[in-house]
């Protein structure tokens, strides 16, 4: 199930969700509102599964950044979000998707007991310029059924995200690159 808005305000009230910074007048009827932090990576050259991706890092300007087509870039969402109750969903939203920017397909699920600044996998279909803290995207909590596994007591590579991370699948394959 969804949490409501309201739920979610209550949630974090409560202290079973965290979100900071936290603004209220971001709740909308089933979703938080979350915005774009102020750095990007652009991944250079040709990605390898086997070998850590090189990337570019940059401090997205007041005045904004232009993505171009073609291009990988890893972003961060400006706030912490988090909850040992409730899963995540994070997706762009219909502003987004109608500048043809395509935020976060790959991987919107965080699960239990993950509290990140999610790392965000942005590809443009035409220049788009984009601003840090505007909002990029909606955040919605789901209860869940079952016994909870927090995702920070689990052995998996990215529970201590502190921000952009690049793709660590390379930890997977021991051969490395063939």
């Amino acid at each position: 199930m969804i949490l409501t808005g309201s739920a979610i305000a209550a949630a974090v009230s409560a202290g079973e969700i965290a979100i900071a910074p936290y603004d209220p007048a971001r709740l909308s009827p089933n979703a938080y509102d979350w915005r774009l932090g102020d750095t990007i990576r652009i991944c250079d050259g040709d990605l390898d599964a086997a070998a850590p991706t090189t990337f570019t890092e940059l401090v997205i300007p007041a005045s904004g950044l232009v993505l171009q087509p073609g291009v990988l870039y890893l972003g961060v969402t400006l706030e912490k979000t988090g909850s040992e109750t409730y899963a995540q969903l994070l997706n762009g939203n219909r502003t987004i998707g109608a500048l043809g920017i395509w935020v976060h397909v790959s991987a919107p699920l965080g699960h239990q007991g993950h509290a990140i600044r999610w790392t965000l996998e942005i590809r443009a279909a035409k220049p788009a310029r984009v601003y840090p803290g505007m909002t990029f995207g909606k955040l919605v909590f789901l209860t869940t059924l079952g016994t909870p596994a927090s995702y920070q007591q689990q052995r998996a590579k990215y529970a201590a995200t502190h921000g952009i991370d690049i793709s660590r699948l390379y930890e997977e394959i021991p051969q490395g690159a063939l």
